[in-house]
């Protein structure tokens, strides 16, 4: 496991289940903190955390895929706190069993969440502040959490918007490629080079790394 620093926040992320997915954690010198799309495992997760000494103080969503969301529901109750999801993707929300079914995949339906967000919205924990940007294309309702260091070192948790030399796919429901390419332009492009990127699955990435690099940005 490794931890990111930008100034006095720190990012880690625990990779989890058969899908390989991101569960990011986010929290500043207060040990206050967010934990991002816990997609399954949640009693290694919850040790995680505790691991690294993190009050999480809400878990948010960036989007409802089934590998995204199979630990909400002991993790809400473990850790007695909100859910923050995006409307757009409560349809897909409530689908997570029978998607996880398709892929032969125990999984536990969470209750719907507590909170919305909205673009434009600030979420804080201590001294850690994150802004909600809109990036559908993916899925409906995807977001992207932006966060910096007092040294305004800028990152990003993006799910599976952007990653290391690829984009999220677009073929399922829901799904718009152009849609997506455009939030990305306009939404984590508009960052500075060496702005981190913290995808949903494997590693993290610069949008200065992509922006030169990325076949699918050219």
């Amino acid at each position: 496991m490794t931890v990111y620093a930008h100034d006095d926040i720190q990012v880690a992320s625990l990779t989890t289940g058969p899908i390989q997915e991101n569960a990011v954690l986010v929290w500043g010198p207060e040990q206050l903190g967010f934990l991002i799309d816990p997609g399954d495992e949640a009693e290694r997760i919850l040790a995680w955390t505790q691991q690294l000494g993190v009050t999480v103080q809400a878990i948010l969503l960036t989007h409802a895929h089934f590998d995204h969301i199979g630990a909400v529901q002991p993790l809400r109750e473990a850790l007695k706190v909100p859910v923050y999801a995006h409307p757009d993707g409560d349809a897909l929300y409530r689908l997570g069993a029978a998607s996880a079914a398709r892929w032969n995949l125990p999984f536990v339906q969470p209750d719907a969440a507590d909170q919305q967000l909205t673009a434009g919205q600030t979420l804080t924990a201590g001294s850690l502040t994150l802004t909600v940007r809109d990036l559908p294309g993916h899925a409906p309702g995807h977001v992207v959490f932006v966060g910096h260091g007092t040294d305004q070192q800028s990152f990003a948790v993006v799910g599976d918007t952007l990653f290391q030399g690829s984009v999220g796919r677009t073929d399922l429901p829901g799904g718009d490629h152009a849609l997506l390419l455009r939030g990305i332009e306009r939404e984590l492009l508009s960052l500075p080079d060496e702005t981190a990127v913290y995808p949903g699955h494997g590693g993290p990435t610069t949008v200065g790394r992509e922006r030169r690099s990325n076949p699918f940005l050219r």
